[in-house]
């Protein structure tokens, strides 16, 4: 006798190792890399997302939509879906997420959540369309040219755009450019990252070649690329040590 449909998909999910600990309909939980030492960072951030949809959409969501960039396995998407948001779309560059996403999408009954695959700078608002809320977790520090794929990020946005990521330490002065006769102030930083022999990794980078900012650089940024406001969300006191203290952050932009 065959299992119904959504056991059937409760029993796939649950026979895989996930980067997530995703509850199923079933109450039970994904089983998670390691002893589950990550999972903190996940719950972190999604504390720190709900903080802020509960100030920016406090009312009915389904008439909002939501763009979840790098989605990876899905679990911000999810997390979207189930917040009320009419339509989610997940994109994500890697095949292999593209199918966890949509299994897990599956599993959790959350028909409003659309998965495809895409590299973040091949997309257009012509092509995907302008949302209230674009997420970017976890992604623009695993990339050659992040400023490129903030620019997309900014021009999917209508209303706020949310980025999680690793930072480097800040540098702060003046340099001589061409001339002591002309100095320029650091507006922020870049670190690089060698992610190269990484690149077969499910959560590394797909080139290689990591630039990663500062919190001033990113900042600086999103407002020069046609943000209207920028601010760096804050961390619960028991959340997740590098955000707590400041070695990643989540930072919200607002369009106007």
């Amino acid at each position: 006798m065959s299992l119904p449909a959504s056991s059937a998909l409760e029993a796939q999910a649950l026979a895989k190792t996930w980067f997530y600990p995703f509850r199923l309909p079933s109450g039970r939980i994904t089983p998670t890399y390691g002893q589950g030492e990550l999972d903190a960072v996940h719950h972190t951030r999604s504390q720190m997302l709900d903080a802020l949809l509960a100030r920016e959409f406090p009312a009915a969501r389904g008439g909002l939509s939501a763009v979840d960039l790098a989605c990876h396995q899905g679990w911000f998407s999810a997390q979207l879906a189930q917040a009320g948001f009419g339509t989610v779309i997940g994109v994500d560059a890697r095949p292999e997420h593209v199918a966890d996403a949509s299994l897990i999408r599956d599993a959790l009954g959350l028909a409003q959540v659309q998965v495809q695959r895409s590299d973040v700078h091949a997309l257009t608002a012509d092509a995907l369309g302008v949302h209230d809320l674009v997420l970017c977790f976890g992604l623009i520090y695993h990339l050659e040219n992040p400023v490129g794929a903030l620019r997309v990020a900014r021009a999917l946005t209508r209303r706020v755009c949310v980025i999680e990521t690793q930072v480097v330490p800040g540098l702060t002065g003046w340099v001589d450019y061409g001339s002591y006769r002309f100095v320029r102030p650091l507006k922020g930083s870049f670190g690089i990252i060698d992610e190269t022999g990484e690149t077969h990794g499910p959560e590394a980078s797909t080139t290689g070649i990591c630039l990663v900012p500062s919190v001033e650089a990113l900042c600086w940024i999103l407002e020069r690329i046609g943000f209207a406001r920028v601010e760096v969300l804050p961390v619960p006191a028991d959340g997740y040590e590098q955000l707590v203290h400041r070695k990643r952050v989540m930072v919200a932009a607002w369009v106007d």
